[in-house]
C-alpha cells in the first residue's frame, strides 16, 4: 500500500459540493482516504481572476501506481467538467495535483513527483499542515511544517468553516 498526499481545488460552480463529490471519487476510484483537511478560501495562484478556489489537502492509502493514480485523477476531474488547458493556469471546476506519493521522485513527461510548486504555493501548504505537518519533502529534504513557515507566497488564505 502507498500514501498519496492530493491538493484539491475549484474555483467555478459550487465549489464546496464539487470538492465534497471528488473526495467521494476519490475514496471510489482511488483508494482510503486518512486524513482530510479543512477547507480554505484562496486566490488564484499564476493568473488574475476574480474567483476565489476553495482548496483542501487529502492523504490516500491506495494500491495503485502513481500513473494509475494521475489517470483516476483525470477521469474524476473529466467527471467533474474541468476543461484543461495546457499552456495557462485559469479558473476551473476541479483541480486534482498528486503532491507526494510516499517519498518517491519521480520526474516524466507525464508526471513530476513531488509537485513541482507544492513547496512555493501556500494553498497547498497551509492544508498539508493539518494532515501532514512533519513529512520531509523528498527532493528539498524540508518539513512541511518548515517549507510552509519559509514560503515566499503572500497569497490571502482563509480557513472556511462550513456547517453541514
Amino acid at each position: 500500500m502507498h500514501n498519496v498526499i492530493l491538493s484539491l481545488g475549484s474555483s467555478l460552480g459550487n465549489r464546496y459540493e464539487t470538492l465534497q463529490s471528488a473526495v467521494k471519487y476519490i475514496e471510489k476510484e482511488i483508494g482510503t482516504i486518512s486524513k482530510i483537511s479543512s477547507k480554505y478560501e484562496t486566490e488564484p495562484w499564476g493568473f488574475n481572476d476574480d474567483n476565489n478556489f476553495l482548496n483542501m489537502a487529502l492523504k490516500v492509502t491506495t494500491k495503485l501506481t502513481p500513473n494509475e493514480v494521475l489517470n483516476k485523477i483525470k477521469f474524476i476531474e473529466k467527471t467533474h467538467k474541468r476543461i484543461k488547458n495546457k499552456n495557462t493556469y485559469e479558473a476551473r471546476t476541479l483541480d486534482i495535483d498528486i503532491i507526494f506519493y510516499d517519498s518517491l521522485i519521480l520526474n516524466t513527461d507525464d508526471l513530476i513527483i513531488p509537485h513541482k510548486f507544492a513547496h512555493k504555493r501556500n494553498f497547498v501548504l497551509t492544508p498539508l499542515l493539518e494532515i501532514e505537518s512533519d513529512f520531509v519533502h523528498p527532493v528539498l529534504l524540508k518539513s512541511v511544517d518548515y517549507l510552509s513557515k519559509n514560503s515566499e507566497d503572500n497569497s490571502k488564505i482563509q480557513k472556511i468553516e462550513i456547517v453541514e
